[in-house]
């Protein structure tokens, strides 16, 4: 867990990085406040953090599957296609068999790396940023938040940061955000006017595949 923790610490202050901070350390002259800006900035991000989830999932999902006995050896490379389309939608460009081992292209199969930790820091990065825009006292939307210059949420931060792995990860999530648990509202909350948005645009379409 300490591993995923890490790498969450570490992207949290980049969703601080608003258009309002810039301009505030002079980095941009206007801020663009209309609505194509914002959603053009919140799909930037999206296809960053959100499309990269299923993907995050399924390559330890097939891992477990594969250990567990689930998925056989005969199975290897169609029960990974099957997860691709299952949670990406994504098929194999020409035809695939058990000869090909397509899930070995990504390092982290053949080095038996867990994967689970990129996943995971996803949503606790999120989780970490809704909590420290809270300390900050920042009222708005989430995702126009920054909590620079914010001493109180400075303090909370340093005080996670400085446990280290001195402590179970709950305790170190429970004293940033005040829960013991996982949450993915706030990545919800973070990107609600690009869902609101997508939904209107595609109201009536046939959506999945």
């Amino acid at each position: 867990m300490s591993r995923r923790y890490c790498v969450a610490k570490v992207r949290v202050s980049t969703l601080s990085l608003t258009p309002e901070h810039l301009k505030r350390i002079a980095l941009v002259k206007e801020v663009q406040s209309n609505e194509r800006a914002m959603i053009n900035s919140q799909m930037k991000l999206a296809l960053n953090k959100i499309v990269f989830l299923p993907f995050g999932k399924l390559i330890d999902q097939w891992r477990w599957k594969v250990f567990s006995g689930e998925i056989k050896p005969e199975d290897y490379n169609k029960a990974w296609w099957d997860l691709r389309l299952k949670y990406q939608g994504v098929a194999p460009p020409v035809a695939r068999t058990e000869a090909d081992f397509d899930p070995g292209a990504k390092y982290h199969i053949p080095s038996n790396t867990p994967y689970m930790r990129y996943f995971l820091a996803r949503i606790y990065q999120f989780q970490f940023y809704s909590a420290l825009c809270k300390e900050s006292g920042f009222q708005g939307p989430l995702n126009r938040c920054t909590f620079y210059n914010s001493k109180p949420a400075g303090a909370k931060f340093k005080k996670m940061l400085a446990m280290g792995t001195s402590k179970p990860w709950q305790d170190e999530l429970e004293v940033l955000t005040g829960q013991r648990e996982i949450d993915a509202r706030p990545i919800l909350e973070y990107f609600a006017p690009l869902q609101k948005w997508l939904d209107e645009q595609n109201k009536g379409l046939k959506q999945g595949w």
